[in-house]
């Protein structure tokens, strides 16, 4: 895996086509849960690789989300992200809107926890504390289990993903929890929300 970009190029790549907070928001989100992941899953050595995976997998939804990673692959070309950074962003959309399959363990973590994010901030927010530092695995599993609650966020995609890992689904609940947790803080400082 070849990380061909830094992390501030990443960004400058991103908020090129994006500039609505929340998609900002789920972007470094979704890198700080992906760069935990990494290393709790021992992949350590590849943890940039893996951060500029999830700060970038929405990179086309914003300007075009009718062509949901179909517009993605030319916008990363064009801001220099190797293939493999391609493949890789461009299958968390497998099933939904296009054909690129999760192989890797990155894959697939990206593919089940990019959902599960943002039932687990929408229900931070609903907390008297804001916050997902004191979320519970039993209260994230009532919202999952709310069809209404974070409607957008579809729970097929994210028990698939949880099955393509041969993960229970308790398991990537609250391992993705504990990930959300680990960034929470700094994106409330670089969003200037702290």
């Amino acid at each position: 895996m070849e990380n061909k970009l830094s992390r501030d190029e990443a960004l400058a790549l991103l908020k090129k086509y994006n500039s609505e907070p929340f998609h900002i928001k789920h972007a470094l989100t979704v890198e700080g849960v992906m760069r935990w992941y990494a290393n709790e899953l021992g992949y350590g050595d590849d943890a940039d690789f893996w951060a500029n995976v999830g700060l970038l997998h929405d990179i086309d939804f914003e300007l075009y989300p009718e062509q949901h990673c179909q517009k993605a692959p030319e916008l990363l070309r064009e801001g220099g992200v190797g293939e493999d950074m391609i493949h890789a962003i461009c299958s968390h959309g497998y099933g939904i809107c296009c054909d690129v399959k999760p192989e890797h363990e990155m894959e697939k973590v990206l593919f089940a926890a990019d959902e599960l994010t943002g039932i687990i901030d929408a229900a931070a927010r609903m907390r008297p504390s804001k916050s997902v530092m004191d979320m519970e695995l039993s209260s994230l599993k009532k919202k999952f289990k709310d069809k209404k609650f974070a409607a957008g966020c579809s729970r097929d995609v994210i028990k698939t993903g949880a099955e393509y890992l041969g993960w229970e689904l308790d398991t990537l609940l609250e391992k993705t929890i504990a990930a959300v947790r680990s960034c929470e803080k700094e994106i409330e400082r670089e969003l200037g929300t702290a």
